[in-house]
Protein backbone atom coordinates (compact mmCIF):
# COMPACT_ATOMS: atom_id res chain seq x y z
CA UNK A 1 0.00 0.00 0.00
CA UNK A 2 1.53 3.31 -0.88
CA UNK A 3 0.12 6.87 0.10
CA UNK A 4 -0.86 10.03 -2.19
CA UNK A 5 -0.92 13.32 -1.08
CA UNK A 6 -2.34 16.10 -2.78
CA UNK A 7 -0.44 19.53 -1.62
CA UNK A 8 -1.42 23.30 -2.20
CA UNK A 9 -4.88 24.30 -3.19
CA UNK A 10 -5.38 21.04 -4.72
CA UNK A 11 -7.46 20.46 -1.69
CA UNK A 12 -8.16 16.61 -1.47
CA UNK A 13 -7.77 14.52 1.17
CA UNK A 14 -4.48 11.70 1.72
CA UNK A 15 -5.15 8.11 0.04
CA UNK A 16 -3.89 4.93 -0.07
CA UNK A 17 -3.78 2.66 -2.60
CA UNK A 18 -2.27 -0.24 -4.06
CA UNK A 19 0.32 0.84 -6.91
CA UNK A 20 3.52 -1.14 -8.41
CA UNK A 21 4.61 2.11 -10.48
CA UNK A 22 4.15 5.73 -11.02
CA UNK A 23 1.96 4.77 -14.17
CA UNK A 24 -0.84 2.93 -11.75
CA UNK A 25 -1.44 5.80 -9.07
CA UNK A 26 -1.81 8.18 -12.75
CA UNK A 27 -3.86 5.79 -14.03
CA UNK A 28 -5.75 5.48 -11.03
CA UNK A 29 -6.00 9.35 -10.40
CA UNK A 30 -7.45 9.74 -13.86
CA UNK A 31 -10.27 8.26 -12.39
CA UNK A 32 -10.97 11.29 -10.30
CA UNK A 33 -13.08 13.71 -12.23
CA UNK A 34 -12.04 16.37 -9.49
CA UNK A 35 -8.49 15.82 -10.50
CA UNK A 36 -8.08 15.86 -14.18
CA UNK A 37 -7.75 19.48 -14.08
CA UNK A 38 -4.75 19.28 -12.31
CA UNK A 39 -2.43 16.08 -13.20
CA UNK A 40 -1.24 17.44 -16.38
CA UNK A 41 0.39 20.52 -14.77
CA UNK A 42 1.91 19.00 -11.64
CA UNK A 43 4.81 17.76 -10.06
CA UNK A 44 5.77 14.65 -8.67
CA UNK A 45 7.41 13.66 -5.65
CA UNK A 46 8.13 10.24 -4.47
CA UNK A 47 9.32 10.12 -0.43
CA UNK A 48 10.23 13.92 -1.06
CA UNK A 49 12.42 13.28 -4.20
CA UNK A 50 11.40 14.90 -7.27
CA UNK A 51 10.87 12.42 -10.25
CA UNK A 52 9.32 12.28 -13.56
CA UNK A 53 9.12 8.94 -14.85
CA UNK A 54 6.17 7.28 -14.67
CA UNK A 55 7.16 3.86 -14.85
CA UNK A 56 9.08 4.31 -11.27
CA UNK A 57 8.86 1.13 -9.37
CA UNK A 58 6.90 1.33 -6.07
CA UNK A 59 7.16 -0.17 -2.56
CA UNK A 60 5.01 -0.56 0.36
CA UNK A 61 4.81 2.83 2.50
CA UNK A 62 6.12 4.87 -0.17
CA UNK A 63 4.60 8.33 -0.30
CA UNK A 64 3.81 10.44 -3.13
CA UNK A 65 2.85 13.73 -3.15
CA UNK A 66 1.36 15.52 -6.04
CA UNK A 67 2.71 19.61 -6.37
CA UNK A 68 0.72 21.85 -8.31
CA UNK A 69 2.40 24.59 -9.87
CA UNK A 70 2.77 27.66 -7.40
CA UNK A 71 3.85 31.41 -8.36
CA UNK A 72 5.74 34.17 -5.92
CA UNK A 73 7.71 36.59 -6.01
Amino acid sequence: MIKVEFLGPIGKMPMEMEASTLADVSAKLKEDSTLIQWLDKCAVALNDTMVNDLSTRLKDGDRVSILPPVCGG
